[in-house]
């Protein structure tokens, strides 16, 4: 099979990574990719933000199936660009991927069809944001409505902080359109879970729980990221809670977009918040999240072309995915400056050695070769993650990896998964935190009565 892949971050290297391990991939393709990226598949440039020119460029590969890993081409309508032409293409239609790329589609989408989530108000102006920001309680989440690359949510924990948050977005549109309209939201309490699911229209199948880490700093300090770090360990979410998450949200969402007439196919990212009320949606995503694609990628034993490929022909249902039962952790490192403004062209050295430690794979994003030299282009720059027996085990392996990696104005966060180690059993800890710098099957099944599957986990 000829296999092209479109973007250019940590995910997409992580699922090139696994793609290539399959029998049935023959040639495999990035656009436009990176320098990690280039070292598994050819490279070619495009536009991901224009469909007609990813559909052009599949057609001249003649690819067998493509796979999109970030938004914008979704929500632009990639998928129907390639459905008209009847090509092999992994993704939601424009119309289901609305779900991300609009924060008031969703949360209007999510009312209707009685899915947890936040108290919400939508603004169209800026003197009616702040109106809404004052019948909430502080903190008060703001959200610009469009696509901001995981830059468009603050948490405001003051009303001056709120109102300058809503002049930028909707005055000065530092966001351009994304930020023209907002959701003003109640501030959940709890911990996050990213929670995954491929369907094909029929069946789901469920990935193992992740949780990102999306502001910048330690302890959750600074603004929000597109994600600073991930973990993925079975102890995130119980079966019982994987289930109800199942039967309450991911569901009733497939379900919900059907009757909207605008049937779910592809990744859905539900973004949760573990409430004392149960699992309430912050957000959803309609693709593979980033950085959680690159430890679930350390943790899939099964053909992951297999798994797409029974997605594309309905058959999701017969697919059994097996996974590692070792917890895998995935540390960014970043430019000076991300999230805010960053320079680029800094040196890299000691990725391989950091890979050489075993149990480890560095995934690029913001990288591209200058002169034979690998060097930062981006703010998100290496995926540094590891897998292991034991969460500690994992944590202290991708940091000693880290500590092999350099470049100028590197940062990163010394505290992935540092939580959940402090809800682990006494002596089962090992390490007491990152910040000291240190199989089982999901099978869905068919749906009955029309409803979408829901598979015991």
């Amino acid at each position: 099979m000829k296999i092209l892949v479109i973007g250019s971050g940590g995910r997409e290297h992580a699922l090139i990574w696994k793609l290539r391990e399959s029998q049935r991939t023959k040639e495999i393709y990035c656009a436009p990719g990176n320098a990690g990226i280039a070292q598994e598949a050819e490279c070619l440039p495009v536009d991901p933000g224009r469909p007609q020119e990813i559909l052009g460029l599949a057609q001249r590969l003649n690819a067998d199936l493509t796979a999109i890993g970030p938004e914008a081409p979704l929500v632009a309508g990639v998928v129907d660009e390639f459905e008209r032409e009847g090509l092999a293409i992994i993704g939601p239609t424009r119309a289901a991927a609305r779900l991300e790329g609009s924060k008031i589609f969703a949360k209007q989408f999510m009312q209707r069809h009685q899915i947890p989530t936040a108290g919400f108000a939508v603004a169209e102006g800026f003197e009616d944001a702040v109106k809404a920001v004052d019948r909430f309680p502080l903190p008060v989440v703001i959200k610009a409505d469009g696509l901001a690359a995981g830059k468009g949510v603050v948490i405001a924990r003051a009303r001056e902080q709120a109102v300058r948050v809503l002049d930028q977005f909707m005055r000065q549109r530092t966001l351009g359109d994304a930020g023209r309209r907002v959701v003003i939201e109640e501030c959940l309490t709890g911990e996050e879970a990213s929670f995954i699911v491929l369907t094909d229209g029929r069946s789901i199948l469920p990935f193992p729980p992740a949780r990102d880490h999306k502001p910048v700093f330690d302890d959750d300090q600074g603004p929000n990221t597109g994600g600073m770090g991930a973990y993925s360990d079975d102890s995130i979410l119980d079966a019982r809670r994987r289930s109800e998450i199942l039967r309450r949200i991911v569901t009733p969402t497939l379900e919900g977009m059907a009757a909207q007439g605008a049937p779910y196919r592809g990744f859905l990212y539900c973004g949760l918040m573990l409430t004392d009320d149960g699992p309430k949606v912050l957000e959803y995503n309609v693709r593979m999240g980033d950085p959680e694609a690159q430890p679930l990628m350390m943790r899939l034993r099964s053909d992951l072309v297999e798994i797409l490929l029974a997605l594309r022909q309905s058959q999701l249902g017969v697919i059994e995915a097996r996974w590692s039962p070792n917890p895998a952790v995935c540390v960014v490192l970043a430019s000076a400056g991300y999230p805010g403004q960053y320079g680029t062209g800094k040196a890299i050295t000691g990725y391989e050695a950091a890979e050489a430690l075993g149990g480890v794979k560095v995934f690029h994003a913001g990288t591209r070769f200058v002169d034979h030299q690998l060097v930062t282009s981006g703010g998100r720059v290496l995926g540094v993650t590891a897998v292991a027996e034991s969460l500690p085990t994992a944590i202290q392996r991708a940091y000693a990896a880290v500590r092999k990696i350099r470049f100028e104005g590197m940062h990163y966060r010394r505290d992935i998964g540092a939580k959940e180690l402090e809800r682990l059993p006494r002596g089962a800890k090992g390490a007491r935190s990152p910040k000291a710098d240190p199989s089982r099957p999901a099978r869905p099944t068919r749906p009955k009565s029309g409803n979408f599957s829901r598979p015991k986990l």
